[in-house]
């Protein structure tokens, strides 16, 4: 199974097209499925240059899930034959390198089945203005070796082109994946996303043998210019600080401007957040949610 839900033009070989035209249905398949609101329990929400890897056997997260994509692109990487399932939310700033670490961590959970095979999960991007998203969409299909035609993940309203599906989330028990959107996107929602303002490498987020999520340390120096761009208009933050300004999601701005006054609270966080560079840890409750962990109680 693999879907690919980009705005990449590649010619494909003859004997390619028919396995391509059933990659074509299934994506329209799960493009015409509603966005499902997956709610906090169970979940695992990966944020951009963040992934997770798990299995079935996991009893705290059955659910890993990310959004707001618009250039960026989701992955989902799962072993048929152990169930490992990894989602990455990739912007394009070091694919091969993400790639590799991704096939990696997957691998490292599929070594004892002795069976199975690699499926990857594209979904992501549109005819933004700019090509970005095609650009990502050629680094992921070159380094994951795959090469297909489709523009399935595009709409068009008055000129102006949006993705169609932002979001998505997989089951890692019974490998379904469905469009979704996510009311919680925690913890330490404003942390994880300053780091990525401020140029974070793509990180394992999720310990799966401890079922324990980590998050940090990061470490920054103070984000450029932080009272200038709290006191921009919405328009002057959507046309500096995205990628594609006319698709982003209506939260976008309050999530920026949330992002940078974390940023301009938190200057130096080796000081206020990590002072003894360790993570912050969370372990799910009987309830199912996040909860954060002392490092004397691991």
């Amino acid at each position: 199974n693999l879907y690919i839900l980009f705005p990449v033009l590649i010619k494909l070989p003859r004997s390619a097209l028919v396995f391509s035209n059933v990659i074509f249905e299934k994506a329209k398949l799960l493009r015409s499925q509603p966005a499902q609101i997956v709610e906090p329990k169970g979940l695992l929400y990966v944020q951009q240059r963040e992934f997770a890897v798990t299995t079935p056997k996991d009893g705290s997260v059955s659910i890993l899930g990310s959004d707001d994509a618009t250039t960026c692109h989701i992955v989902v990487l799962r072993h048929t034959g152990s169930g490992a399932t990894c989602l990455t939310h990739c912007d394009g700033s070091d694919t091969e390198a993400e790639v590799s670490l991704i096939m990696s961590s997957v691998k490292s959970f599929s070594n004892t089945t002795g069976y199975g095979r690699l499926e990857v999960h594209l979904v992501g991007g549109f005819n933004d203005d700019r090509q970005l998203s095609q650009k990502l969409t050629n680094q992921l299909l070159s380094n994951f070796t795959f090469f297909f035609l489709t523009e399935l993940n595009d709409r068009e309203e008055k000129d102006i082109h949006f993705p169609i599906i932002y979001g998505i989330a997989v089951n890692v028990k019974t490998a379904e994946i469905f469009p979704a959107t996510f009311p919680e996107k925690g913890p330490d929602e404003d942390l994880r996303s300053a780091s990525v303002l401020t140029g974070a490498t793509l990180t394992n987020i999720y310990d799966a043998k401890m079922e324990q999520l980590h998050i940090g340390p990061y470490f920054w120096r103070p984000f450029p210019h932080v009272d200038f761009w709290l006191e921009q208009d919405d328009e002057q933050i959507l046309q500096n600080l995205s990628t594609s300004p006319l698709a982003e999601p209506p939260h976008f701005v309050s999530h920026i401007r949330s992002t940078l006054a974390f940023l301009k609270e938190h200057p130096f966080p080796s000081r206020s957040l990590f002072p003894d560079r360790k993570p912050r840890i969370y372990k799910k409750n009987e309830e199912g949610l996040w909860e954060q962990v002392c490092s004397d109680k691991i």
